[in-house]
């Protein structure tokens, strides 16, 4: 007590500093403490994000809908199997809802087979006549059959003259190859439509008494890549031609000697639907080695318009350039809160989820209709919300710190309201970015099969068959029927009229000749 009574000072000005330093000095620690706080709790945030990345959803509702599929196809199935042997013990079988038998496809040929009938009555022996029949109809598929196409080319000679004629060779899906076009669009569509690699088709091909090395099954898929280049060429032309494209990008691990890097695939969707444009829908992709932004700028290269993409910095210098205006997209900066309000339970986190919804809902009951009435109903009902949610966004960031995870999920929206906001001015501009994404879903699914691309080459040949493979399922085309038709006509169909083969224009061969 008496060291401590010694060091206090005597005069009452020593005193006040000695109060404002162990004042300062509090702060000082107080302050700490919450930094420290703060990034405990982001770290325990991050954590929680890359557990829930790792094992958990890999979207909003993803995993839970594909567990609820698969328990309920399980169950369905166990149901039908104790129905069939009788033992069922959880419910009588008159009383279990039977699924909906929907009419069998009328386009399907029908294989009429008649069983045999008594020639007498089975009672007296007496002549029988036919009073009527009835039909049962089974649906049953015949596995694929392999054929060789004998093309033969009589030779003829003159009898006056002596001269030799002879039909020209025909023209074939791919050089220097035998495969047919059925064959090539059947290899094609499964590797990129279906996700099946080279090497499992091979393996299914020799099941079916087919041998078929995977190196011959690559040359084709790249010479079909090659014939098919100047649809590509016309679908991106298509798609830049439009006043709005959506724009994405997503990883794809690339072998390099020994391990993979990281390329990227991007896609520049076009789809003028949502505003009740005419146009028909495109999607084109390009592969990039890495992720700078002059790949991005390659991709959009003579492209004027609106731009719909998350907040990628390799975007800035085309909106610099005044040619390409941003639109944000809504559903990145909900995607944020989201997580937040799933993995804290944070308020704020909840509340901004619900304000945002409440876009999206107004959303659906525009889409589809044109740009000045979805713009007039935005101004009526969209504005006034807006206007709330940025007020509120305001008043809640001032009490935040800027290093919580919560002023950042705000800080993301207030730094590009007029990008957020240019749906309110423009009725052409869609509140998200999701057709994209949609446009990436697939190639995501993909990976999981085929793991990683072969080369820089072979990313640059997905891209190209992806155009082809997603234009075709956005104008409601079959893609294998489309590719398996076009290959057999493009060897020798004018290069003048090669939009008469693009998905929207397409008409099979058949209909065409009729």
């Amino acid at each position: 007590m008496t060291d401590a009574a010694e060091t206090l000072p005597t005069d009452l000005a020593s005193a006040h500093a000695m109060i404002l330093a162990e004042r300062a000095a509090r702060l000082s620690a107080e302050s700490d403490r919450r930094t420290l706080d703060i990034e405990i709790e982001r770290l325990k945030l991050e954590i929680a994000r890359l557990k829930r990345e790792r094992y958990g959803q890999s979207a909003e509702r993803g995993a839970r809908i594909e567990q609820l599929e698969l328990s309920l196809e399980d169950l369905a199935e166990t149901a039908a199997a104790c129905e069939a042997a009788g033992v069922s013990d959880t419910a009588p079988a008159a009383s279990r809802r039977k699924p909906a038998r929907r009419p069998l496809p009328d386009h399907l040929p029908r294989l009429r087979v008649v069983e045999p009938a008594p020639e007498a009555c089975p009672c007296c022996g007496g002549a029988l006549s036919k009073l009527g029949e009835d039909v049962t109809e089974t649906l049953e598929r015949v596995p694929a059959q392999w054929r060789v196409v004998q093309h033969v080319r009589e030779k003829f000679s003159c009898r006056t003259c002596a001269a030799i004629t002879q039909p020209p060779t025909p023209f074939h899906p791919i050089s220097r190859g035998r495969a047919g076009a059925g064959l090539l669009a059947e290899l094609v569509f499964n590797k990129f439509g279906l996700h099946l690699p080279l090497h499992r088709q091979s393996e299914r091909f020799a099941r079916e008494g087919v041998d078929i090395d995977v190196s011959t099954l690559a040359d084709w898929v790249g010479a079909v890549s090659m014939a098919l280049r100047p649809l590509v060429a016309a679908i991106t032309d298509h798609a830049r031609a439009g006043p709005r494209v959506h724009v994405d990008d997503t990883p794809v691990p690339v072998l390099a000697k020994g391990k993979t890097r990281t390329g990227r695939l991007w896609t520049m969707v076009r789809d003028d639907r949502p505003f009740g444009g005419g146009a028909p829908p495109a999607a084109a992709y390009a592969y990039s080695p890495d992720r700078c932004g002059e790949h991005a700028e390659t991709l959009l290269a003579s492209f004027t318009g609106i731009m719909q993409a998350d907040a990628f910095a390799g975007f800035n210098r085309l909106y610099e350039k005044g040619a390409v205006v941003e639109a944000a997209c809504w559903a990145h900066g909900r995607r944020k809160f989201f997580e937040l309000a799933q993995l804290k339970k944070a308020p704020i986190a909840i509340e901004a989820v619900a304000r945002i919804d409440a876009l999206f809902a107004i959303e659906r009951d525009i889409a589809g209709l044109p740009a000045d009435e979805r713009l007039t109903a935005r101004a009526e009902r969209s504005r006034p919300l807006v206007d709330g949610l940025a007020a509120w966004l305001h008043h809640k960031r001032a009490g935040l710190s800027g290093k919580s995870d919560s002023a950042k999920a705000m800080d993301y929206l207030l730094k590009r309201w007029p990008a957020f906001t240019l749906f309110l001015v423009d009725g052409r501009v869609d509140l998200s970015n999701n057709a994209a994404e949609r446009a990436l879903r697939g190639i995501a699914v993909g990976r999981r099969n085929w793991t990683f691309a072969g080369s820089d080459a072979g990313g640059r040949r997905a891209a190209a068959i992806y155009t082809l493979i997603e234009t075709c399922k956005l104008n409601g085309v079959d893609p294998r029927a489309w590719l398996a038709d076009v290959l057999a006509r493009l060897p020798g169909h004018p290069a003048k009229h090669i939009n008469e083969l693009l998905p929207w224009n397409w008409q099979p061969m058949e209909a065409a000749a009729a």
